[in-house]
């Protein structure tokens, strides 16, 4: 099973089957807009601009789950991230990554690359890179800047 086999909602609720970006290389996020790591916003939209030419995509998934600090509505988070921050790269519907109700992609990303909590997420921000194949091969912390991981992404592209 890859990332590809898995559907999820765009910010619209439209259905999105991950196969769309079969073939990329794709950093995965669990963002909030009122979090003390909400400015990595930044660092993301510059990792977007410098590698999204060579087959590199962000997928944003707003997450409510840590301290409540993903409020309001799809339309409201994303107008944000728009207004404050200027981002470019796909935004999804804001989804649940831990508990019974996580989302199946993210059960899918914590099984592949549990963490150091056993399988579930820590906080917003948490980053998954993706192959080109659809393989998870690594899970940064939230603290891991965007700017860090641009040797990783550059190894797969």
């Amino acid at each position: 099973m890859s990332v590809y086999d898995f559907s999820v909602l765009d910010q619209e609720s439209r259905e999105i089957s991950l196969s769309d970006y079969r073939g990329k290389v794709l950093l995965i996020v669990n963002t909030a807009t009122h979090c003390g790591f909400t400015p990595q916003y930044l660092g993301l939209q510059a990792l977007y601009e410098q590698y999204h030419g060579r087959g590199f995509e962000i997928l944003d998934f707003p997450c409510n789950q840590f301290g409540g600090q993903a409020p309001g509505s799809d339309a409201e988070i994303h107008d944000f991230c728009l207004s404050r921050y200027a981002i470019t790269f796909p935004q999804f519907a804001k989804i649940k990554v831990n508990g019974e109700e996580a989302d199946p992609l993210y059960k899918h990303l914590k099984k592949e690359k549990p963490g150091l909590l056993g399988g579930t997420i820590k906080w917003n921000f948490t980053k998954f890179l993706v192959n080109r194949d659809g393989e998870v091969v690594k899970r940064f912390a939230p603290q891991d800047t965007p700017e860090s991981l641009a040797e990783a992404v550059e190894a797969l592209l």
